[in-house]
C-alpha cells in the first residue's frame, strides 16, 4: 500500500509551493502518493482525510503563518479538534537575519498541531532563506529521511 502525504502548503510568496512540487516531482512513485494543497479555505476538517500530513509553510510579517494560512491555524485554535490519530511532519520557510522569529510560521503550526494530540515525525525541518542554499534543494535532501523515519514509525501500527 502506497504512503499516502498531504502537503499543505502556507505561502505568500510562492517558495513553499516551489518546495511542494519539487518534493511531488521527486518522490511521487508507486509506494508514496502525494498531494498539495494550498492552506487558503482550508478548516480543521482537513486531517479527517487518511495519510500523513506534511506543513510546508513560511514565516510572514513579525513571526507570523502567512496568511493564506492564518484562516487553517485559526480553526484549529479555536475548534479544538482532537487530532490524536494524525501524523505529521512539519518543513519551515524562514530567514536567520529574523533572529527572535525564524521559522516561527512552523513553529506556530507544529506547537499547535502537538497540543491538539498530533504526533509529529521526525524534529521540524528548517530551511534558512539567508544561508545561501535553495529552499526546495534543502526540503529534497530532508525529505527521504523524514520518510524513512516516518515508514519506521507507522510500521508497529500497521503490523496489528
Amino acid at each position: 500500500m502506497a504512503l499516502e502525504i498531504h502537503i499543505l502548503v502556507g505561502t505568500m510568496t510562492g517558495t513553499a509551493q516551489l518546495v511542494a512540487q519539487e518534493l511531488e516531482l521527486a518522490f511521487a512513485a508507486d509506494d508514496v502518493a502525494i498531494d498539495i494543497e494550498l492552506m487558503d479555505g482550508l478548516d480543521h476538517r482537513v486531517f479527517e482525510r487518511p495519510g500523513v500530513f506534511l506543513i510546508c509553510t513560511s514565516t510572514y510579517g513579525h513571526g507570523d503563518v502567512p496568511d493564506n494560512a492564518k484562516a487553517l491555524y485559526a480553526d484549529l485554535a479555536s475548534s479544538r479538534p482532537d487530532l490524536g490519530h494524525v501524523r505529521y511532519g512539519v518543513f519551515a520557510l524562514g530567514d536567520r537575519t529574523h533572529v527572535g522569529t525564524f521559522c516561527h510560521g512552523g513553529k506556530h503550526f507544529d506547537d499547535l498541531m502537538t497540543e491538539l494530540g498530533a504526533r509529529r515525525c521526525g524534529a521540524v525541518a528548517q530551511h534558512d532563506a539567508s544561508g545561501g542554499s535553495l529552499a526546495e534543494d534543502a526540503a529534497l535532501e530532508w525529505f527521504p529521511g523524514w520518510i524513512a523515519a516516518l515508514r519506521s514509525t507507522l510500521a508497529p501500527e500497521h503490523a496489528r
